[in-house]
């Protein structure tokens, strides 16, 4: 009876312990899940929620402050409301943050209403636009054309990954052959250890 007793509280803590190693192992799955290089799993902005917000906020305040001096002029009406309201909207469209999103051989582009991709094991032309907002034009051979801000490859190493695995794709077909110094330059813009960190989570080597 004893050593019943003893093997059953022995027994206990082992599985406690297992439920616990397993709990913990549910709890990073979905963490490391998301840099799995798998065909079902979509890379996406991590700044686009934080930015998509901003804008709103950035709209709500221009049209909350026009209608407290509106207010306090006594000037508001049905018309004036209608027409900050409708410049509050404006503001938000022009703020509107695209969405960039990528998966094993496409990347896209979305923005208010419409979206754009290119297959980047197809891409033919990778062109770097300085100007007052640098752009990055990515055409492939099927006519399809994006532009992004090279910042958002920057700072999400996953998005830069993608569309230089497909790139290195094209580049091999031989299809590929203007761009290729531009996204090198972009690569060398990350910052190596961080990038190398993402990498080794994701197990993309």
């Amino acid at each position: 009876m004893g050593h019943n007793r003893t093997t059953r509280s022995a027994a206990r803590p082992g599985r406690a312990r297992g439920r616990a190693r397993d709990d913990g192992l549910r709890g990073i799955r979905p963490h490391i899940g998301t840099y799995d290089d798998e065909s079902d799993v979509v890379t996406a902005d991590r700044q686009w929620i934080a930015d998509m917000r901003a804008a709103g906020l950035c709209s709500l305040a221009l049209f909350v402050l026009v209608v407290l001096v509106d207010c306090a002029n006594g000037t508001l009406g049905a018309a004036r409301l209608g027409l900050w309201a409708g410049l509050s909207a404006l503001l938000y469209a022009v703020l509107h943050p695209v969405r960039v999103t990528a998966g094993p051989g496409w990347l896209a582009v979305r923005g208010l209403g419409r979206r754009r991709h290119v297959c980047t094991g197809l891409l033919t032309a990778v062109r770097h636009s300085d100007g007052v907002a640098a752009r990055l034009v990515l055409c492939d051979s099927l006519g399809n054309r994006v532009e992004l801000d090279p910042k958002v490859l920057v700072d999400n190493p996953l998005l830069l990954h993608r569309l230089d695995t497909g790139a290195r794709a094209a580049r091999d077909a031989g299809l590929l052959r203007t761009g290729c110094v531009e996204l090198q330059r972009l690569t060398e813009r990350v910052d190596g250890a961080a990038a190398r960190a993402v990498f080794e989570a994701s197990d993309l080597h």
